[in-house]
């Protein structure tokens, strides 16, 4: 598999600018950056709400973390010496974690769920499906091809794939009123959306046969109760996916105690589940980080030395399974780095996203969506913007009339979504003359 084919566009098109000497890659990364998605980002929620203060993480914050810890990543990967793996260089590899997020609506994961309830029968909603749409079709780039990135570029941002409707648990959930609606019931598959096979099967076009079976292979497969799970992914959207975890790990604990929400005897009863011979290897001195996470002037330097050894503890491994090295390579870190991030996780998830504070500004979310979802629904070509209303009404069938819906309340930034809510359903609020 020659290296210009991961080069390739689906439009079959590269521009030939008068002295314009970038790399396919370099033309990516700078679409991205110009790209409404990527502005849209910064009023997104990360894991605390947008508006509740100006120095917590958003989608964009995050976004960029994820990028420069990858970058870094793919470096020390390189170090070590592994020259059969074909690493992506660095455009290409912050193209992929710039964009691994733009596909998340409004409130975060309660939006996710929502939209997936509201579209429970015209295809569902996910997260990382909605990006690879957005990438490929949304956007206004090119007329029929969204960004247009490069084949390489797309397979790291997939980070699951099998379609929506091959990875749903077999027995779907019964249709409720939103206010009493359980999320865990309605929370997607992780898989890219049925829309976008066309893009998936343009993406493995040249893998032979044999690797295009293997890489949609199950890890659990879909059942009554559980969603599918696939078990591959590509080397590039190994190394994203790992820059992801450890941006979530530590980078969002930093805000929980910034925020007061973890203390230092919660994190030094995790830690000491830790091997300490292993601590000792790689000098890290947890008692003195702790003293500077939880002290005065210090805590980016105590966030930093644990950052830097998660990203020296990783590395690269052949399944011996495919027979095209991106998809054969997978970065993962050593497994007592990965106990110590899985740790930092729990303490994010029980004391940060499970929140009760947290939980209460989701479930507000993700009632809003799903009442702005009915309202465009019930009248969509009198509250849709000109744009979509446009997208609505030459669309050929009912599905793919509702998913415009989905694509614009999927597209709004958590403060839009609430002025729009607000301007249709709470008494007083909102005037013709006042812009959402």
């Amino acid at each position: 598999m020659d290296d210009e084919m991961w080069k390739a566009r689906r439009s079959d098109r590269e521009l030939k600018r008068l002295g314009d000497h970038r790399t396919p890659f370099e033309r990516d990364r700078a679409r991205l950056l110009h790209s409404k998605a990527f502005r849209r980002l910064q009023a997104k929620t990360q894991v605390l709400g947008i508006g509740d203060g100006d120095f917590y993480r958003t989608r964009l914050t995050h976004s960029v973390e994820v990028a420069q810890i990858a970058v870094g990543l793919v470096q020390q990967i390189h170090a070590k010496g592994v020259s059969r793996v074909p690493l992506p260089d660095r455009d290409l590899m912050e193209t992929i974690a710039i964009a691994h997020d733009f596909g998340h609506p409004p409130f975060g994961h309660g939006g996710e769920v929502a939209l997936n309830y509201a579209m429970r029968s015209d295809g569902g909603f996910e997260g990382n499906g909605q990006s690879l749409r957005l990438l490929t079709k949304l956007e206004s780039h090119t007329p029929s091809f969204g960004l247009d990135l490069t084949r390489r570029a797309l397979l790291g941002i997939l980070k699951y794939p099998r379609p929506l409707t091959e990875a749903s648990k077999l027995t779907q959930p019964t249709a409720v009123d939103p206010l009493v609606l359980s999320a865990s019931d309605w929370k997607p598959p992780k898989c890219f959306l049925d829309t976008e096979k066309d893009v998936v099967d343009w993406l493995l076009q040249h893998v032979p046969a044999h690797d295009r079976k293997l890489f949609v292979e199950w890890q659990s497969e879909p059942s009554s109760e559980k969603h599918g799970k696939t078990r591959h992914k590509s080397l590039d959207c190994s190394i994203m996916e790992l820059a992801d975890d450890i941006a979530y790990g530590v980078h969002d604990l930093e805000d929980g105690i910034a925020l007061g929400l973890v203390s230092r005897e919660m994190l030094q009863a995790l830690v000491s589940r830790m091997p300490s011979s292993w601590m000792n290897s790689v000098g890290l001195d947890f008692d003195r980080v702790l003293t500077q996470l939880f002290g005065a002037g210090e805590r980016k330097m105590a966030i930093g030395e644990i950052v830097h050894v998660l990203m020296v503890s990783v590395d690269c491994e052949s399944l011996n399974a495919f027979e095209a090295p991106i998809l054969d390579c997978r970065a993962k870190l050593y497994p007592e780095a990965r106990q110590l991030l899985d740790l930092l996780q729990e303490v994010v998830a029980e004391r940060v996203i499970n929140l009760q504070s947290v939980q209460t500004l989701e479930y507000r979310g993700r009632y809003m969506i799903i009442r702005l979802f009915e309202a465009l629904s019930s009248s969509p070509t009198q509250l849709l913007p000109e744009s979509f209303a446009q997208k609505y009404l030459i669309a050929p069938s009912k599905v793919e009339r509702r998913r415009v819906i989905c694509d614009y309340v999927a597209g709004m930034t958590d403060s839009y979504a609430t002025r729009m809510y607000q301007r249709l359903f709470v008494p007083g609020e909102g005037s013709v003359f006042e812009k959402l």
